[in-house]
């Protein structure tokens, strides 16, 4: 059995993906429709994306609007807004939830940056998650007597090379976010 660093290096890059979608939902004090994109909504029996259950629109620059599909639907996507923690304030209109952007006070770029902090800080978590993931089958593969010690040095350097490479990629997207967010 050989081991596959590029495996490893999927794992990451989709936790980095996870993180850029996170960061696509914090706004900037304009309406955009990727804003509603990390929440879901109790449908069903199962929670669902947003998109799954309605058309979500923004038809000017301080407003959203989602075009709820089902009636019976509307009072869980107007409580899956309130409760997502984008400091979003819906009102209901037949199955027409509209959700006014309120300006970002200072408090809440800090309290956006604070969220966009605490992203990052869980997709790290993931990356080293996977690094440990990584470094126990280059262990169990040296215990088998797969591959040799100096191999066993070498993947580790490389997994943790990896892993350094990708932890920065976080920081400059938290740093990237950061500044969007402050940016009056």
């Amino acid at each position: 059995m050989t081991f596959l660093l590029s495996d490893y290096k999927k794992n990451m890059q989709s936790s980095l993906d996870a993180l850029h979608k996170e960061f696509v939902g914090l706004r900037t004090g304009r309406a955009s429709t990727n804003l509603l994109e990390p929440v879901t909504v109790e449908a069903y029996g199962s929670r669902m994306p947003m998109t799954q259950v309605g058309t979500v629109s923004a038809p000017d620059a301080r407003l959203l609007t989602v075009q709820v599909w089902d009636k019976d639907m509307v009072k869980a996507v107007e409580k899956s807004i309130r409760e997502a923690g984008l400091g979003l304030n819906p009102t209901t209109e037949g199955q027409v939830i509209r959700i006014p952007i309120p300006d970002l006070t200072e408090d809440r770029r800090k309290e956006l940056t604070k969220i966009a902090s605490k992203f990052a800080e869980q997709t790290k978590i993931s990356v080293r998650n996977v690094r440990r993931d990584a470094m126990d089958e280059i262990k169990m593969l040296e215990k088998d007597g797969d591959i040799s010690e100096d191999d066993l040095h070498r993947h580790n350097k490389e997994v943790q090379d990896l892993t350094d490479s990708f932890i920065k990629k976080v920081d400059d997207m938290l740093s990237a976010k950061e500044k969007d967010i402050l940016t009056v």
